[in-house]
């Protein structure tokens, strides 16, 4: 087994050896183009887009450096993995043709990130991380740390509620009901190994002394459909579903990914 399929010392989960999986599964698949329309829907919504400078750690595949590039943001994106961060870099030269100076890439952990890119970072995007890390409370911490104040942390998280409804979904009775819904971070398998209730992050902002602006969910539906929806006006279908309710309760809770703006107070007392 590849050594880099395991968990890091520190609990962590990095993917080195993983891109073509990611690539697959994650965004040549319904869910990842549902979950880019999604992000492409709320975060003009939800984000005060006139900021410039925006830091977007673990940025993975980098389809969301690309975004924040695109509409003029100049991005610094972070990445652990030098797989992940070299197949964005060819990505955004070859796809995108975005210009060399467009993005600034990094290869470093979200723990060590103040060491080189300290901020404080005006706008900062964290998505789908927290769920990969030994320790999502501590990086909670440090994501306050760099954020500027008054500024803005778009952070989406992998929802633990909607893993433990989606196991109890397709039978998986026993596991919803002892709630270890942690994947082992082994092998290629994608299950977060630290899945988030909304009531932690709610908890880890109140200590950290941010505020949770607005939320959404993300795949509020489409995880829990018994036949996927193929054709081209189902999955338009969908689409319109999942924008109408992705900001409203009870539905939001239930999204498979959970989406925050979190700000930081322009003076903390």
């Amino acid at each position: 087994m590849h050594p880099h399929y395991e968990l890091t010392q520190a609990g962590d989960r990095y993917f080195d050896g993983l891109v073509d999986k990611f690539s697959r599964s994650l965004y040549q698949a319904p869910r990842g183009e549902l979950r880019l329309a999604m992000l492409d829907y709320l975060l003009p919504q939800m984000l005060h887009l006139q900021q410039q400078a925006v830091l977007d750690i673990g940025g993975g595949l980098g389809q969301q450096a690309a975004w924040f590039a695109e509409r003029g943001h100049a991005v610094t994106m972070a990445e652990p993995s030098a797989d992940m961060l070299g197949y964005a870099k060819n990505w955004h030269r070859d796809a995108n043709e975005l210009p060399s100076d467009a993005i600034e890439y990094l290869q470093a952990p979200l723990q060590t990130i103040g060491q080189h890119a300290p901020g404080p970072w005006p706008l900062i995007a964290c998505h789908a991380v927290l769920e990969w890390l030994g320790e999502p409370r501590l990086a909670m911490q440090t994501l306050a740390g760099l954020l500027a104040p008054g500024g803005q942390l778009s952070l989406m998280v992998f929802n633990r509620d909607a893993l433990r409804f989606s196991n109890a979904i397709k039978g998986n009775l026993q596991k919803a009901l002892s709630d270890q819904l942690e994947g082992q971070g082994r092998g290629q398998r994608l299950t977060p190994i630290s899945p988030i209730t909304h009531d932690q992050v709610m908890q880890w902002s109140a200590e950290n002394g941010l505020a949770i602006e607005s939320a959404a969910g993300i795949r509020v539906f489409q995880d829990y459909l018994r036949q996927p929806a193929v054709a081209q006006h189902e999955q338009d279908t969908l689409l319109a579903l999942e924008k109408r309710y992705c900001r409203q309760d009870p539905h939001w809770r239930l999204g498979r990914y959970l989406l925050y703006t979190l700000s930081k107070p322009e003076t903390v007392e």
